[in-house]
């Protein structure tokens, strides 16, 4: 009997905790939502608020002032979902080749693939291969083929095949089957949690890309959302600054805070969609895959 409440009490603080944290959680989504909804100049004397203070889509409108922004969104979609699944297959295939205990070279390469985790070219070589003898400037495929394989997720997923029994491979190989067969047959569909772990963080990645767009991309048809919503709010803060310092006298306030709220709205949305059909096989894939080194 004693035991049974001690069960019921730990089982109320636990959905106690949990609510209390998930709170805390969701509070700044609000709180960053109705900011987006408020009026600058309601902002600036009062302050960020749960509830929209004098609503306003004022700048979302300036977000959404042409159709670059539509734009930017197709781009980023675009690289986004080719790169992770061309990331996801190259990286599987180099990681279980890396983990095959009969490939001879297998120790020698996986050295050269962690020496670029601690030394890399630099970014003016990086520049004139990808620019000069790649060519790839002012071409959608510059976000996607120099991210094709990252170190750390090829170990993670390699460390995670090491788990997987070697009998299931050499029973397949008796069976006539190559390692093609055996890795997207066997290997990969055992390796979902895996997967997903390593194919969130690869599209995170791309999603959140902005930096190769300012080095390798002039076509604005071309443009990343947040290399795109970087140069907004860096426009709406030089138009702030500019009617401070000439002292002119405008019918509206510039929405510099209310457009840093709106872009993170605009930039989140879809990730947040996608990551609840992920989360579950998150935590073990992350776990299982860093058992061993």
């Amino acid at each position: 009997m004693k035991s049974s409440l001690e069960n019921k009490a730990l089982d109320l603080f636990s959905y106690l905790f949990m609510a209390i944290f998930s709170i805390f959680c969701i509070v700044p989504f609000i709180l960053i939502i109705s900011s987006s909804l408020s009026d600058e100049k309601a902002v600036q004397l009062t302050g960020f608020a749960l509830i929209p203070k004098q609503f306003s889509l004022f700048a979302y409108e300036v977000i959404f002032q042409d159709n670059a922004i539509f734009s930017a969104y197709k781009t980023t979609i675009i690289f986004t979902v080719v790169g992770t699944i061309l990331c996801l297959i190259i990286t599987s295939a180099m990681a279980y080749a890396l983990s095959v205990k009969t490939f001879t070279h297998r120790n020698k390469i996986a050295f050269f693939v962690y020496f670029t985790m601690l030394f890399s070219g630099g970014l003016i070589p990086t520049y004139l291969l990808i620019s000069k003898y790649l060519g790839l400037s002012n071409n959608i495929l510059v976000y996607i083929i120099p991210a094709l394989v990252n170190p750390f997720n090829m170990f993670l997923l390699r460390n995670f095949f090491r788990q997987i029994p070697d009998s299931l491979a050499e029973s397949a190989k008796i069976d006539g089957a190559n390692d093609i067969y055996i890795l997207f047959k066997i290997i990969l569909p055992l390796a979902k949690p895996a997967m997903a772990t390593i194919g969130l963080f690869y599209g995170l990645s791309f999603w959140n890309e902005w930096f190769t767009a300012t080095l390798f991309i002039t076509d604005k048809d071309l443009y990343s959302l947040q290399y795109l919503i970087i140069k907004v709010l860096r426009e709406v803060d030089f138009m702030n600054q500019m009617n401070q310092m000439q002292g002119v006298i405008v019918n509206y306030v510039i929405p510099t805070n209310t457009a840093r709220m709106a872009t993170a709205v605009v930039t989140v949305g879809p990730i947040i969609f996608v990551y609840p059909f992920l989360q579950k096989y998150f935590v073990k894939g992350l776990v299982v895959g860093a058992v061993k080194g």
